[in-house]
């Protein structure tokens, strides 16, 4: 069921056909990344509102700044799913797709047998992906879960923020972390039916995805007895490697290693003997001295503006970086002189929009298609899937689609 023509060729997934049940950000952001890939998604939204998402501002051009983000390059086809029609139309897109992906509520989709073992057993080409909140089964597997949630439940606000507040991540970082491995989880299922000729269902939860991403301080407070101490912008196990203020703002210091610690101290201290003072030799005695290591860098920091300190410090191979704004990552040198930046079609207008990470060499680029008002592919699609018009028509009437 892959209308060819949509997507460029070249890219990898041109031949694959994506029907998501999802809302928010996690199951939406990994089928935009299929979706940047080449695939065809198609998104089943409700017909009353449609993916909630929708309504969480209006800050792009009067658009969802979360919609435009995560939904370009998809089709959007309404459907009640609480009409037997509604869940015989996706069981009919099933039967032509490839992957099938939904974050519903915790146990609609079983309910609807649209889970993803169900949907498998029935249509067996299919490769299927549930994403939740906790998983299956335990005792938090019927709870809602949400990203601020997931986070403080995984402990990740407890790492976060200054020494005397916890704080939340700046982005949705569990939602990312969720879809990012159901992303995974479908690509690699794929590459498996290409081998067997069948295909496979699986789980993603957000719990498991972001307490993977919290291997580092799992293993560190198991083995110590402490987790990694609350530092703010500095980093907790490693130092220098944090904020320093320079006349006119301020410059974030990396030091890696002793070696790179020795140039430090020789080139913006002026001083290579404070490499070898007591208690400053090693990485582990410097972040147990942080305080005073931080006084001798910042009495030299302060006395340069930004500028003259990332001079220094480049000469030296030492990284280092400014602490910039949202509107400054708009216009970081860096993305323009790559043409990083592009433009993407909204129903109300246009937005910027960052090309997607990964460039494939020698390929089509990928298509940075349009964010789908609300139902703009239903009837398309059920002609498509064979309905007549007076069949569509009476769906539309009976609120169905």
């Amino acid at each position: 069921m892959h209308a060819a023509s949509e997507n460029p060729a070249g890219l990898p997934l041109r031949d694959i056909t994506v029907v998501a049940i999802e809302q928010a950000v996690a199951v939406p952001f990994a089928t935009r990344q299929l979706a940047d890939l080449g695939a065809r998604v198609i998104k089943i939204e409700r017909p009353d509102g449609g993916d909630f998402a929708r309504g969480y501002d209006h800050a792009a051009g009067g658009q969802s700044s979360y919609f435009v983000w995560l939904n370009r390059g998809k089709q959007s086809l309404t459907l009640d799913l609480k009409d037997a029609a509604g869940v015989d139309i996706v069981h009919r897109l099933l039967a032509r797709a490839d992957v099938f992906v939904q974050n519903l509520a915790p146990g609609a989709a079983r309910r609807l047998g649209l889970d993803a073992a169900t949907v498998v057993a029935r249509h067996r080409q299919l490769v299927a992906g549930d994403l939740s909140g906790y998983g299956t089964g335990g005792p938090f597997a019927g709870r809602k879960a949400y990203d601020l949630l997931i986070q403080c439940e995984a402990g990740l606000v407890s790492l976060t923020g200054p020494p005397e507040a916890p704080a939340r991540s700046g982005v949705s970082v569990a939602d990312i972390a969720g879809g990012m491995y159901l992303l995974t989880g479908v690509l690699a299922a794929l590459r498996d039916r290409e081998r067997s000729g069948r295909g496979r269902s699986f789980e993603v939860s957000l719990l498991d995805s972001l307490g993977e991403w919290m291997g580092q301080p799992a293993h560190h407070t198991e083995g110590t007895g402490e987790p990694p101490p609350r530092t703010g912008l500095a980093h907790p196990t490693i130092a220098p490697y944090g904020p320093y203020p320079t006349s006119d703002g301020t410059v974030v210091i990396a030091v890696q290693n002793d070696r790179e610690w020795r140039r430090l101290c020789a080139d913006l201290l002026h001083d290579p003997t404070v490499a070898d003072r007591s208690g400053l030799r090693t990485n582990a005695q410097r972040v147990a001295n942080r305080d005073q290591l931080d006084q001798l860098i910042r009495a030299a920091s302060s006395r340069l503006d930004s500028d003259q300190l990332i001079a220094v410090l480049d000469a030296a191979a030492i990284a280092n970086a400014r602490v910039n704004s949202v509107a400054d990552l708009l216009h970081h040198p860096q993305l323009v002189a790559r043409e990083r930046w592009s433009v993407v079609d909204t129903p109300t207008g246009t937005a910027r929009a960052l090309a997607p990470p990964v460039i494939y060499h020698h390929s089509a680029q990928p298509p940075m298609a349009a964010v789908p008002g609300l139902g703009e592919h239903t009837s398309a699609l059920l002609t498509e899937l064979g309905l007549d018009p007076a069949e569509i028509a009476g769906l539309h009437q009976r609120g169905v689609a």
